[in-house]
């Protein structure tokens, strides 16, 4: 097994030629490069994977795990929090066929075919790699804490840490009608 510490991509003619490959990187992306809007900031993103060949003709599965430590934004109360992951993968490479070689009709999907990516080119950069397990292991809404208040939606106060006099305003009125339904479901009741 041939390890090549830092390397960014992984070509698969090198797996072909001489077995299973080991590669370790390490990298600070910014937050932009992840794309989501809660990721406050990101720290040193490390991977590691082993690139071996998979069971049919032209296939590769990359398999390992990626460790990072960030700085979510609460999507309750919109204060940063300290959010750490280790979060291992595994993905079956298949090259892309051309358009139009698979016919013209429907083709369903099983959920093994779920995990699969298409290579155009014979080799896979380990940095996207990286940042897409980044972006797929974060929160889809996080949260500072299950119990987080959040904001009060009157005067924007953090409820976490400070209460305000907004909360006795009454009912919104939007809910007015669901009101005339319960309502009227009790008068029926005491009929």
């Amino acid at each position: 097994m041939t390890t090549g510490v830092g390397s960014d991509t992984v070509p698969f003619e090198l797996v072909d030629e001489r077995g299973p490959q080991q590669r370790d990187i390490s990298f600070e992306p910014a937050p932009e490069e992840v794309g989501r809007v809660e990721l406050a900031g990101i720290g040193r993103v490390t991977m590691d994977v082993r690139a071996s060949a998979g069971d049919l003709e032209e296939e590769y599965i990359l398999d390992g795990k990626v460790e990072y430590t960030a700085d979510l934004q609460c999507v309750r109360c919109l204060e940063p929090y300290p959010f750490a992951m280790v979060s291992s993968f595994a993905v079956r490479y298949r090259p892309r066929r051309p358009v139009g070689s698979i016919g013209e009709e429907e083709v369903e999907i099983s959920e093994e075919e779920l995990e699969v990516e298409y290579y155009s080119e014979p080799s896979v950069s380990l940095r996207e790699l990286a940042l897409e397990q980044v972006q797929l292991s974060l929160p889809m809404k996080p949260l500072c804490d299950e119990g987080c208040l959040g904001l009060c939606v009157h005067c924007g106060a953090n409820l976490n840490r400070e209460s305000c006099g907004c909360a006795s305003e009454g009912v919104d009125v939007r809910w007015g009608g669901l009101r005339e339904i319960r309502e009227q479901l009790a008068k029926k009741k005491d009929i």
